[in-house]
């Protein structure tokens, strides 16, 4: 057990080890989390709320998250969510 706390921790303060950003979800959604290296924060993309990371240790109290605006949520590479199909749509109609 300790070869494995020694292993997950082994990269504290420069964010988050990916093992660890591997077995974490959301403690509202219970979906998973997806690390944002820019923001240093675990990001819930199904609700979007963001989860800072202090000291390599993520504050996953549902109290802590912070909501995130729709136009600052970054994707991962290529998804799309139904906000951007909307304006897809309309920019299509005459």
């Amino acid at each position: 057990m300790v070869r494995v706390n020694r292993m997950l921790l082994r990269d504290g303060g420069v964010g988050i080890c990916k093992t660890l950003s591997e077995i974490l979800v959301c403690p509202l959604s219970k979906q998973p989390l997806r690390v944002c290296e820019k923001s240093n924060s675990l990001i819930s993309d199904a609700i979007s709320v963001s989860y800072s990371i202090v000291d390599g240790i993520p504050c996953l109290v549902p109290n802590d998250g912070k909501i995130i605006e729709a136009d600052d949520t970054l994707k991962p590479d290529g998804a799309i969510d139904s906000l951007d199909r909307k304006r897809e749509g309309q920019g299509d109609s005459p």
